[in-house]
């Protein structure tokens, strides 16, 4: 056979336990597996032929213009361990079995995408998608791929039956390919309002990943950590009205009489000696030192007979009715405990 002598197209002989996308992407070691050779599968990915390579050992089975599923599994055939580009299906099983990618996710802009941003571009529009590796792994960046290296994996979200990075990781890694301070606000602002995660998460992935020193980070997640407390505070207002608390004063500073400041209050109840504080902190390089303050401020307040409730957002968003619980025992034990101190409450 010489490079002018037709050559019929190849089918790889049937893989009923393969996904239909998989059918259409498949890796240099599935169609060997299949009795395709390498020779002949890039005679088949010739000018004009029926098949086509969009990465390194990774291979379209028809000529038009890969789907946006398609480049997705093509970057995860890409990254992922060979061995992991396909799950056999057990015997008497009539349905595919998903595909399954090990040592590879999707993060990045297209992982917030599959996420359901709508501040993202579509999946067309994306010239490369980021996939998330071990930091070990021997991988190039190259065509529509583009490798994100890391020491530690995170566990992947499933999504449309894609490894995905969760939403505070794909959030670090796009925003290290981004220069628009605006365009970093629209992303971490839908992240929160979306209620994708808490601003915590974000932030401590943004330090991890060194983005805190960049000026138009940093001004991104000031105006991230407002939004989270704004948030956070309106979802307290409405844990006390629809769980049928008795209305607390709100932001508050105590004081002991002619003495010291003794720190401010999101809530507190002072017939009850109870208080609600929110915890915003943002997790930076001082997150132990102002982990302590919080600490102290309790123990204080707790000396002077004052009951503590510390909630997080994370908490008040997913457990709304166990944290208004929590402040009611608070409130109806508050009878057994010994009168607390005289405090001062100064509006905040």
């Amino acid at each position: 056979m010489n490079h002018n002598t037709p050559v019929p197209p190849l089918s790889p002989r049937p893989l009923r336990h393969l996904s239909e996308v998989q059918r259409r992407v498949v890796t240099a070691g599935r169609l060997r597996a299949t009795g395709v050779s390498v020779a002949e599968a890039n005679e088949q990915c010739r000018p004009g032929g029926p098949w086509q390579q969009i990465l390194p050992g990774v291979f379209l089975l028809h000529p038009g213009p890969p789907t946006s599923e398609e480049r997705l599994h093509a970057v995860l055939m890409y990254a992922a361990r060979e061995q992991s580009a396909g799950v056999p299906t057990q015997p008497g099983a009539e349905e595919p079995h998903r595909p399954v990618y090990a040592d590879a996710m999707i993060t990045g802009l297209a992982a917030l995408t599959l996420h359901g941003f709508s501040s993202t571009p579509p999946l067309p529009s994306l010239d490369r998608i980021d996939v998330l590796v071990p930091r070990m792994r021997r991988l190039r960046s190259t065509g529509g791929a583009r490798i994100v290296r890391t020491s530690g994996l995170p566990a992947a979200e499933q999504v449309t039956g894609l490894p995905v990075a969760p939403v505070p990781r794909a959030l670090a890694d796009a925003v290290t390919e981004l220069t628009d301070g605006g365009a970093v606000r629209r992303l971490l602002t839908e992240a929160v309002r979306g209620g994708h995660c808490e601003p915590a998460a974000v932030v401590r992935e943004l330090n991890n990943a060194k983005l805190l020193s960049r000026p138009h980070v940093v001004d991104a997640v000031d105006s991230l950590l407002a939004e989270g407390r704004a948030i956070a505070e309106d979802r307290l207002y409405r844990m006390v009205e629809e769980y049928g608390l008795p209305d607390p004063v709100w932001n508050v500073d105590l004081r002991l009489p002619g003495g010291p400041h003794l720190g401010g209050l999101d809530a507190y109840w002072p017939v009850q000696a109870v208080a609600v504080e929110l915890d915003t902190r943002a997790p930076r390089q001082d997150e132990d030192a102002l982990w302590s303050e919080y600490a102290r401020k309790r123990e204080h307040l707790e000396r002077l007979g004052i009951t503590v409730v510390h909630i997080t957002p994370r908490k008040l968003r997913d457990a709304m009715e166990q944290q208004a619980t929590v402040v009611r025992t608070a409130l109806m034990a508050s009878g057994d405990r010994d009168p607390a101190a005289y405090v001062v409450v100064l509006p905040r």
